[in-house]
């Protein structure tokens, strides 16, 4: 799979309790994103964070929430992203999505003796 230099970088961040077809959110979207081959995606839990609601969710032990904020990243060309963006957006119920110019200064793999692809 190749990047080009000048990629986007689509930001979405959700609660991890959101579901949708019996799975995570998050989970559901980076499925995704590989089946309809985006170069790249991670998706990270936030320890704390709040949003639109302004309610305060954190991983702190004197008052844990059960819907940390998580962040998926996923890279590849602007009109990927907003074809897949296009497909996505109908599932997430709140949250945020922004988009960006990356420079891709790296991407690549190093292929080992068991890698099937």
């Amino acid at each position: 799979m190749e990047l080009p230099s000048e990629g986007y970088l689509l930001r979405i961040i959700i609660g991890e309790a959101a579901r949708h077809e019996n799975k995570h959110l998050y989970e559901w979207i980076i499925i995704k994103a590989r089946e309809h081959g985006i170069a790249g995606a991670t998706a990270v839990r936030g320890m704390m964070g709040y949003g639109a609601h302004s309610r305060i969710r954190t991983s702190s032990i004197l008052c844990l929430s059960e819907d940390l904020p998580v962040v998926i990243e996923l890279i590849d060309s602007q009109q990927k992203l907003e074809e897949f963006l296009d497909v996505i957006d109908p599932v997430i119920p709140e949250g945020v999505v922004t988009m960006e110019q990356v420079h891709v200064r790296l991407y690549r793999y190093s292929k080992k003796k068991n890698d099937t692809k």
